[in-house]
Parts: C-alpha cells; structure tokens; sequence
C-alpha cells in the first residue's frame, strides 16, 4: 500500500513506500523509508522529494 505523512499544515510530504521489504525477497520489514520521513517531519527538516512508490496493485472502483 501507499504511506501518506502529512505536515503540521496537513500538506502531503511523503507518498511512498514503507520499506524495501517484498512478499518474495527475504528483506525484513523494518518501516525504514516511513520512518526516516517522519523522523524528518518531527524534526522540521525538508524530506528528500525523490521518494520510492508502493509496489502492488490499486483499488479497483465500479461506477
């Protein structure tokens, strides 16, 4: 899924992944690219805008 974070303003600052972890890699899920995010958040620094997309598939609506 997407991970939204959102400043104090409630403007978007992060839309991303949570980690590198995949259902067929043996990377652990840790939440490093969330948390590192929000470590910036808290902290008032700017957060890196090249950040990495979710992997998976989107909600599909009918109409």
């Amino acid at each position: 899924p997407d991970f939204y974070l959102f400043d104090s303003e409630l403007k978007c600052v992060y839309r991303g992944q949570l980690d590198d972890s995949r259902p067929q890699t043996d990377i652990p899920v840790n939440g490093k690219d969330i948390r590192k995010a929000l470590d910036k958040v808290l902290s008032g620094e700017p957060i890196d805008p090249d950040q990495k997309p979710s992997l998976g598939c989107n909600i599909k609506w009918k109409t």
